[in-house]
């Protein structure tokens, strides 16, 4: 039973500037986001040939005095990780529909092209921790809570459905953002990106990035992959015993125990070392939260909602599809990564790249190798 649930369950280190030749350049960054910064570890940050690299930011202490004669290391623009309590402290609150309290994050309102990061099943606005900075040297980032995760409400009794997290992005776009936006998003929150963007009247929306997009709200939707209607009438038995009461409650307390959690995070991250105690809790504090169980209930019964597959051909703004290709929920093998995987081919606003070793959250499994994609083709965007 571990096993059908879990199928389901889909900062920054201020160090001293690189030590550079004399000539150095160090990288600024939104001075609203220093306090956020966690200066209690490294950031690792992966590249070719080399194991880790410090983090540079915008300091008033001296450089480091140049190291012995070496090749110069190659230029980047990460920042590192934001501190998570730092996020959480920083984080505003937003009426939707005059009745659901949404909680958000901005980096630094600004008059700089906006982006709106939305997060996968079971996350929340931590999960971008290490990306906010990064993506805040150029552009005024927004990460929101989707009703039913991390701070957002948990209404008792509430349907959940892609249609309806779909149509608060847009909300949020027209009452908060106040201008068009591109959409990041990881998961169902892809998923949820895309309905947005889909919709005939919508122009607040100036691009889409998808980062391993779901086919669905649930594994129900993927009802052409072999492997998924194999599993169907155990989905089906799976939906009979969420529905009582007792028994929900009895598999939610065993899937969010934190060693479960960490297990499964494991399985869909290509990167292990990016699964760490601070990834478990941002992921099972609000599975704590009142109306937390009626959520998962809800999502893993309800309706998948529309199809990528059915809705990319309405597409016509820029999209850049970025892939982890050992993610184990929407694998590349499948319908929907076969899909996406040939989509560029026939659609020529579509990039696509596949990122090796990474897992469904590339975002934060590799954030390194997201951002070596994802920054020139917002340049490019917006230039």
């Amino acid at each position: 039973m571990d096993a059908i649930v879990a199928a389901r369950i889909s900062v920054c280190t201020v160090r001293p500037p690189i030590p550079q030749r004399k000539r150095s350049s160090y990288i600024s960054f939104p001075s609203s986001l220093k306090p956020l910064l966690d200066i209690s570890r490294p950031a690792r940050i992966r590249r070719k040939r080399t194991s880790t690299a410090l983090v540079t930011c915008s300091s008033s202490s001296a450089p480091a005095p140049a190291p012995a004669p070496a090749p110069a290391p190659e230029a980047s623009t990460e920042i590192g990780v934001l501190d998570v309590a730092g996020i959480r402290n920083a984080s505003r609150r937003w009426q939707w529909k005059g009745q659901y309290s949404i909680n958000y994050f901005v980096s630094c309102p600004s008059t700089a092209p906006p982006l709106l990061l939305v997060h996968g099943f079971g996350a929340s606005i931590p999960h971008w921790r290490r990306n906010i900075a990064t993506l805040s040297q150029k552009y005024t980032v927004y990460a929101i809570d989707l009703l039913g995760f991390g701070a957002s409400d948990k209404p008792a009794g509430f349907a959940y459905t892609m249609e309806a997290w779909a149509q608060m992005i847009l909300d949020f776009l027209d009452e908060v953002v106040q201008q068009p936006a591109v959409l990041v998003g990881n998961s169902v929150g892809s998923l949820a990106c895309l309905i947005a963007a889909s919709e005939p009247r919508e122009n607040m929306v100036s691009g889409l990035v998808l980062l391993n997009c779901a086919g669905g709200m649930n594994n129900k939707a993927i009802v052409d992959d072999w492997r998924i209607r194999l599993l169907l009438p155990l989905f089906w038995l799976l939906d009979f015993l969420l529905n009582q009461r007792a028994i929900a409650s009895a598999i939610f307390e065993r899937v969010k125990k934190k060693d479960n959690l960490k297990n499964i995070l494991l399985s869909v991250y290509g990167n292990k070392e990016s699964v760490d105690d601070e990834l478990v809790e941002i992921i099972s504090g609000p599975a704590n939260d009142d109306g937390a169980l009626d959520a998962f209930v809800s999502i893993l019964t309800g309706p998948p909602g529309p199809n990528p597959v059915q809705l990319m051909p309405t597409i016509s703004l820029p999209v850049l599809i970025l892939w982890g290709d050992q993610d184990p929920f929407t694998p590349i093998d499948g319908p929907v990564g076969k899909y996406f995987s040939a989509l560029p081919s026939t659609s020529p606003n579509v990039s696509l790249t596949m990122l090796q070793g990474v897992g469904h959250c590339p975002h934060d499994d590799r954030p390194d190798l997201v951002h070596q994609k994802l920054l020139p083709w917002l340049d490019n965007l917006f230039s």
